[in-house]
């Protein structure tokens, strides 16, 4: 029989599939490489550009910051003009009120009837004074609540009291001005 001795080429095909299987380790280990510097890359240009867009979001939102701050400032200016121009409006429309209080009091006062003070705390008014009987206090009540600047005549008090040796009766009344409307101040100006 004739022996022949394989070990040999056995030893050699182990050779080769190990140099295979190092070559195949040595392939998938550079793919593998490639795949992970690829991913990389990727992951590296999806942050670079996110970075970008994040600076220029940045920088926009720094621009817009500006523009709310010019616009909170442009808001507080309109603010205090439009109170500027509500004063001059009410000024405007006040300033005849005086003349109107006075004047219509001149008419309203019966004979009879002394008044002591005149107070005006915006459009209320308070007046004390003297008169000869309860009656004439009635009357100036009336003609107020009558007159077209005057309204609303409230008694606070009347008291007896002696002046001058004289009985007579001191009072104290609250009284409003009509206020006069801007769109009646301007129809007037025409």
């Amino acid at each position: 029989m004739i022996r022949i001795n394989l070990l040999p080429h056995r030893e050699e095909a182990r050779k080769a599939k190990r140099q295979a299987f190092y070559a195949m380790l040595g392939g998938v280990v550079g793919l593998a490489a490639i795949v992970v510097f690829a991913v990389s890359a990727v992951i590296s240009a999806f942050i670079s550009s996110q970075v970008g867009a994040n600076d220029y979001l940045k920088r926009e939102i720094a621009a817009l910051d500006k523009q709310i701050e010019q616009i909170k400032k442009l808001k507080e200016q309109t603010q205090a003009l439009l109170a500027r121009k509500q004063i001059i409006e009410d000024l405007q429309r006040d300033r005849g009120e005086t003349v109107h209080l006075l004047s219509e009091l001149v008419k309203q006062v019966p004979e009879g009837i002394y008044l002591r003070s005149l107070k005006q705390e915006g459009a209320k008014v308070s007046v004390t004074g003297y008169a000869q009987s309860n009656a004439r206090v009635s009357a100036l009540m009336r003609n107020l609540e009558a007159s077209p600047w005057l309204t609303n005549p409230q008694l606070v008090e009347v008291k007896a009291v002696v002046l001058n040796g004289r009985r007579t009766n001191e009072f104290a009344m609250n009284f409003s001005l009509k206020r006069t409307q801007p769109e009646e101040v301007k129809g007037k100006k025409k």
